[in-house]
């Protein structure tokens, strides 16, 4: 057999591997939410790590007290803290029961753990990372003033995910909208009622911008690196928040994907997903020893070019749009 057939059947070979692991990868993502639900609902310990399922608890309760804040606010009663239980119960299954936004804190809670992994293992600073150290000094007065916010933010998320909150206008607009709606259906036919929920929905929507977000800054900083960007998909120089966004960027991901193809039983996903973003093997070897130093890559990877690689990552039924 020629080298080239020998070639293209290691690489088949290869490729049927990360299919079959991808579909696992698949498999159990699609267990999460209805798993995630069933706990939260009924407060069993399992799989799951209590921290975790302490941690959505605690952010989405965090999102409904806000809510109903501002609803006192907007009755003019912003000095009275306590709800009723039934109202932020109401809010909190809303939550639970939208994918999006139940992904989306699980996805917050994952990255938080995976920095506080990294920070044990390789004294990786969860706030700042030498990439945002170095765009903090950056000669670029935008660059430099848009880090030094990121810097700000990433502080505040450091701080609100040890206390296990979620600032409302942290959430990314769609999750914010979801939000809302769930406060819409707090409200009666009262035209009392009525006026009090469009004051308090339209005073959060005055404040919110996206783009000042966390997720909205490191994302903007990413892509205006340009070619550049290539740096932040090395989670050790990058810090795990700005090679989560880098990394979903460069596949063609939603960033929440990204955070789970870092977690265990996602290697096939995580595999594909830095050689779809365009990293050299030797690259991708480095973050797998960063991020999962017990695994070793599957043999003839290097012969995986990035755009089958993309296009398997693409035919994923985890994939958006799928």
């Amino acid at each position: 057999m020629s080298d080239i057939a020998a070639q293209t059947l290691s690489v088949a070979a290869l490729e049927a591997t990360l299919r079959d692991e991808l579909a696992h990868g698949d498999a159990m993502i699609g267990t999460i939410a209805p798993i995630l639900r069933h706990l939260l609902a009924n407060d069993e310990h399992s799989v799951f790590s209590d921290e975790i399922l302490a941690s959505l608890r605690g952010m989405m309760n965090h999102v409904a007290h806000q809510l109903l804040e501002e609803l006192n606010t907007a009755a003019g009663t912003p000095d009275q803290r306590e709800y009723a239980p039934v109202q932020v119960a109401a809010l909190v299954d809303g939550f639970v029961g939208h994918p999006g936004f139940l992904s989306h804190v699980h996805a917050l809670a994952l990255e938080w753990k995976l920095a506080l992994r990294m920070e044990a293992r390789l004294a990786l600073d969860p706030v700042i990372s030498p990439l945002l150290q170095a765009l903090v000094a950056s000669p670029d007065q935008q660059v430099a003033a848009s880090s030094m916010a990121l810097l700000a933010s990433q502080a505040r998320f450091a701080q609100t995910q040890r206390r296990m909150q979620l600032p409302l206008t942290e959430l990314p607009g769609d999750l914010l909208h979801a939000a809302l709606v769930a406060l819409r259906g707090l409200a009666d036919d009262d035209q009392d009622t009525l006026t009090i929920h469009a004051a308090a929905q339209l005073a959060i929507r005055n404040r919110y911008d996206e783009s000042r977000t966390r997720l909205g800054l490191i994302s903007r900083l990413v892509t205006g690196m340009g070619g550049g960007a290539t740096a932040a998909l090395s989670v050790t120089h990058a810090g795990v928040p700005m090679f989560l966004s880098a990394l979903a960027l460069a596949s063609g991901q939603d960033r929440d994907m990204a955070v789970l193809a870092t977690n265990e039983g996602q290697f096939a996903r995580l595999t594909l997903a830095l050689r779809a973003a365009g990293l050299r093997p030797n690259a991708i070897e480095e973050q797998f020893g960063s991020l999962h130093p017990e695994l070793t890559l599957p043999e003839g990877f290097e012969n995986l070019g990035s755009d089958h690689a993309a296009a398997l990552l693409a035919r994923s039924a985890a994939y958006p749009g799928s």
